[in-house]
């Protein structure tokens, strides 16, 4: 069965930092690329970072040198490790599972995506 579970989200102040897990039924986890997502009230979907199976990881404009993404093969569990937080950061954080390997030039389109958790919501104070 395929299966996404994120945790670690809360309330942090800005300048802050908090880790996001999201741990993978194997089927889910292996041989494929794994990404995160957020989505802001009245905003649609956006690709935050992504990391294939040889851990090759792309992090958007808007977070990067803020936001790191990693996986613990041995444990089938992605993270996002998220510091310097900003009131515009607030959303709800879903993981998700590509169909293939590798999560390509343009890895933030949504439908690229076969499996999805049910989110963890962020929300930073000013």
């Amino acid at each position: 069965q395929e299966q996404l579970v994120e945790s670690g989200g809360g309330s942090v102040q800005a300048g802050g930092s908090l880790r996001l897990s999201c741990t993978a039924s194997e089927a889910t986890y292996s041989s494929r690329c794994l990404a995160w997502f957020r989505q802001a009230p009245g905003k649609e979907r956006e690709g935050v970072a992504c990391i294939d199976t040889f851990s090759t990881t792309n992090v958007a404009d808007s977070v990067k040198g803020r936001f790191t993404i990693s996986r613990d093969n041995a444990k089938f569990t992605l993270y996002l490790q998220m510091n310097s937080l900003k009131p515009e950061d607030t959303a709800m954080y879903y993981c998700a599972a590509a169909r293939n390997y590798y999560c390509g030039n343009n890895p933030y389109r949504p439908y690229l995506y076969n499996t999805w958790g049910q989110g963890t919501q962020v929300t930073v104070s000013s």
